[in-house]
């Protein structure tokens, strides 16, 4: 039989270590957002309109936060791709490839839901709420605002987890 010998102080900095190493692994495994999500474009309603033609959304853990890339196709057929790496703390992270916005702010309201704050020109120009489905299957994202076009959009977008 092996028999180890730890001192109070190297015990201590072995559990505070551990308590790190979960705390990081479990914000990774317990974000429910993370994955690839593709819209159901039947399930969802866009207003004004019309709709994309596909979506998907892929949300990956990135320190305290998400990187998160949506590419997809617009009504016209056009390549669409928006991208963002930001933190769950309320303040302004830079947007690229989105017309409507440049700026994003994420806050965390429990495990399953997540508000966001999209700004142009530092106004702010819409918000959204995202709702994963308790399943985890599912996300519903409602936007309201307006977009670049200054029309009011009132948007329900129903995603599938892949």
């Amino acid at each position: 039989m092996i028999r180890l010998s730890y001192g109070v102080g190297s015990a201590a900095v072995l559990v505070a270590s551990l308590v790190v190493l979960v705390s990081h692994v479990g914000f990774a495994q317990g974000d429910s957002l993370l994955g690839t999500w593709v819209l159901n474009v039947a399930k969802s309603k866009y207003t004004p309109g019309p709709p994309p033609k596909e979506q998907t959304t892929i949300f990956e853990a990135a320190g305290q936060g998400l990187k998160v890339t949506t590419k997809g196709t617009d009504s016209a057929g056009k390549p669409t791709m928006t991208e963002y790496t930001a933190n769950y703390d309320g303040k302004d992270y830079p947007v690229t490839g989105n017309p409507d916005w440049d700026m994003v702010s994420l806050k965390r309201i429990n495990a399953n839901t997540v508000e966001f704050t999209r700004k142009r020109a530092g106004k702010v120009v819409q918000t959204a709420t995202s709702l994963v489905s308790k399943d985890g299957k599912t996300r519903t994202i409602t936007s309201t605002g307006v977009n670049a076009q200054g029309q009011k959009i009132n948007n329900i977008g129903v995603y599938e987890k892949k």
